[in-house]
């Protein structure tokens, strides 16, 4: 097979970031691996390995023939048999099997708000989606939404995974003190629901103060980010919570961080909680989107109802107490992922769905 991905943008974003992970992961096990940007470059261009084509379309309108024709010529070129859409992508995805019927067409839904699924936009899914081949859910939650709300039923749901890539030149220095330091991997989007983390960190600060959190994602400087920062303010949190930005060297933040957390609203099965447990750190999580799949509470981490500040903060601070909980959780959520959210495990059951469904 010849597999191209497809993703507007090189942002920190989970999409993004899986859109590169397929595409690293199948740069070794098959005839062809590419990944294209439609619309932005960004930070996870540096994380492309070498064994995988890359091209960028500098896509500027939603009919862009410029783009359209430089990603058919690429195909061409490559001899591609699949395209794998991720997100909002699929729309190019669906121009190019205009004029290139053969095509092998896969569109990865990763939307963010599985939880408000009845508010979702279906007009431009439900004129494009008869000319694909199947469907990649990210939770369980999609798969049953693209089977019953659009009838669409070669569906499969296939978890995220980390990425095992691990050198970068960027070492970033988290603020606080060693051993005490709490970290969130999660752009500032309303979904994500800082507001939530502020008011433990709230509570946190009067408890153990020596405690911090580290907000590490991207800041769109927007009325949702202002207001983060303005609670900061509000709460006298300017020593206990710090915002870095889209960062580059994950694995460098994790490793000076003790406990990761997500305070979320809504999720689909969130990058962030993978990379906790890949560097085996103990995690306090809401229970949305997929997570409950990953996180047995009281077992491998903390799995809290949403707007339940205080029994998260509760959560933390039980963990906080006991280095040998921590332990205990961050080896038994490694395991977990070891066995079900490897590489190794998604791409079997990714390469024998499309061999077997996708025809």
């Amino acid at each position: 097979m010849r597999i191209i991905q497809i993703i507007d943008s090189l942002e920190a974003g989970g999409a993004e970031r899986m859109a590169v992970n397929y595409a690293n992961a199948l740069g070794t096990i098959i005839e062809f691996s590419g990944l294209v940007a439609t619309r932005k470059e960004g930070i996870l261009l540096h994380q492309i390995e070498p064994s995988v084509s890359y091209l960028f379309l500098n896509k500027k309108k939603l009919i862009d023939f410029r783009a359209l024709f430089k990603l058919h010529s690429f195909v061409l070129k490559n001899k591609v048999t699949h395209i794998h859409a991720h997100s909002t992508s699929f729309f190019l995805a669906f121009l190019l099997k205009l004029i290139h019927p053969s095509l092998q067409l896969i569109w990865h839904d990763h939307y963010g708000d599985s939880e408000f699924l009845n508010k979702r936009p279906m007009g431009a899914l439900k004129m494009t989606l008869p000319f694909f081949n199947g469907i990649i859910a990210v939770n369980q939650k999609l798969k049953i939404w693209a089977e019953q709300k659009i009838n669409f039923k070669n569906t499969v749901y296939l978890p995220n995974f980390p990425s095992e890539k691990k050198n970068c030149t960027v070492h970033t220095v988290l603020k606080g003190v060693t051993g005490k330091r709490i970290v969130c991997l999660a752009n500032l989007r309303v979904q994500k629901n800082h507001f939530l983390l502020l008011e433990v960190a709230r509570k946190l600060q009067q408890s153990h103060p020596e405690w911090t959190f580290h907000l590490i994602g991207k800041d769109f400087d927007d009325t949702y980010s202002k207001k983060i920062k303005d609670l900061i303010g509000a709460f006298t949190l300017e020593k206990n919570v710090f915002l870095y930005g889209t960062k580059q060297d994950i694995e460098n933040i994790l490793q000076q961080s003790t406990i990761g957390v997500l305070t979320s609203q809504s999720e689909g099965l969130p990058v962030a909680l993978l990379e906790y447990g890949w560097l085996k750190k103990p995690v306090v999580v809401t229970d949305v989107g997929e997570i409950s799949s990953l996180v047995a509470n009281g077992k491998n981490g903390f799995l809290i109802a949403t707007q339940q500040e205080y029994l998260f903060y509760q959560a933390l601070v039980e963990l906080i107490k006991s280095e040998v909980l921590q332990l205990e959780f961050g080896n038994a959520l490694y395991k977990t992922i070891i066995g079900t959210y490897s590489k190794k495990a998604v791409m079997a059951q990714y390469l024998n769905w499309l061999k077997n469904s996708c025809k």
